[in-house]
């Protein structure tokens, strides 16, 4: 036989919740479910007390269902556990309840009654010592429960009345609509008499509510079927007098809805034409007809201009001076050249010299 510390399979459960974190699920798997197989099989008697033992099991256990769930293999826990913890007894409370949350929340309830119902149906109810669930043989359920004084596995009654809870209300009462076969269970299940009481009140509930459900949606028959015929004629009247009046409210309630609904759609599609309504302008026998669209327009053209021309102030004046320092300084150089041409004032006056003659 292998012994086993309670330390070491501690830290290999702790080591398996982390890889469950850091979404290493494969190694999660495997090493939760290493842990069970050895804690099953190893004698743990004179190293592991047995109420550690149970919670080992738990530990291991809802890694190994919330890893499965992570990587999407919900529909296999239940014959996963069966085969991990070797019988459906066996299987840590905790971890079955986890489970069976996993499979209704995926819609994968197709086998989940069944075993449910074979789990419950394992365990009986004594009242020495106190109220609680023994296993009705000697199955082994391999160390997930523990042991009385007879060496027998013992269940809280608080456990198997959340079992029960899962099972009759919220799986066959809630998820498949089975109120019959829930109600028929509780009342021969061995069960407190307090607690059937309490599951069978909320039972009828739901057993009533449903019912009203089906009365309502069941249509009412128009027409009374008399024996005598003058009755026939005057209910006949009466029906058709109340059909018309129906008709009438019917008509004019669609009327008001037309006028209502024509009144939101105008209300809707009224901002929409804003655009293109136009605004008239008079000059004498001139008339100027401007959209609401072209004002928008040439404003907003107009505000840009003037956006631009606030920004560019200082680049269009350096601009402007530069141009005007440029033509002063063409004129100037035009006038000194006009005026820098010498001229002699006494030839006008001066004769012409004679020409030699021959």
């Amino acid at each position: 036989m292998v012994s086993l510390t309670s330390s070491a399979i501690w830290d290999e459960i702790e080591k398996s919740e982390s890889y469950l974190v850091c979404c290493m699920f494969e190694e999660a798997i495997t090493l939760s479910s290493s842990v069970v197989e050895r804690l099953r099989k190893a004698d743990y008697s004179e190293t592991i007390q047995d109420v550690e033992l149970v919670d080992m099991l738990e530990s291991a256990g809802m890694v190994y269902v919330q890893a499965l769930k992570e990587l999407g293999r919900t529909s296999e826990i239940l014959n996963e556990l069966k085969v991990l913890f070797g019988s459906v007894t066996s299987i840590p409370v905790q971890v079955l309840l986890t489970g069976s949350c996993f499979l209704i929340s995926d819609e994968s309830t197709s086998d989940l009654s069944e075993l449910l119902k074979e789990y419950l149906g394992k365990w009986r109810l004594v009242d020495d010592e106190g109220q609680r669930y023994v296993l009705a043989n000697a199955e082994n359920s391999n160390g997930a429960f523990l042991k009385g004084s007879d060496g027998r596995c013992i269940l809280e009654i608080e456990k198997y009345l959340e079992v029960v809870e899962v099972y009759a209300v919220t799986l066959l009462g809630k998820v498949l609509n089975d109120t019959d076969n829930a109600i028929a269970w509780v009342e021969q299940a061995e069960l407190p008499e307090g607690n059937r009481q309490d599951l069978l009140r909320r039972l009828r509930s739901l057993y009533s509510l449903k019912a009203t459900k089906s009365s309502q949606d069941v249509e009412t028959p128009m027409y009374e079927t008399h024996a005598d015929s003058g009755q026939d004629a005057i209910s006949g009247v009466e029906q058709a007098s109340s059909i018309t009046s129906k008709a009438s409210h019917s008509l004019n309630g669609r009327d008001s809805l037309n006028k209502e609904s024509i009144l939101k759609l105008s209300k809707r599609v009224e901002p929409c034409f804003w655009w293109y309504r136009s605004v008239t302008l008079k000059f004498g026998d001139a008339r100027l007809v401007i959209s609401h669209g072209k004002i928008v327009l040439w404003g907003s053209f107009f505000l840009f201009i003037s956006y631009i021309l606030r920004k560019k102030r200082a680049t269009l004046k350096g601009i402007i001076s530069k141009q005007a320092s440029s033509v002063k300084k063409a004129l100037l150089d035009m006038w000194q050249l006009a005026f820098s041409v010498q001229v002699n004032p006494l030839a006008a006056v001066q004769s012409l010299p004679s020409s030699t003659s021959r």
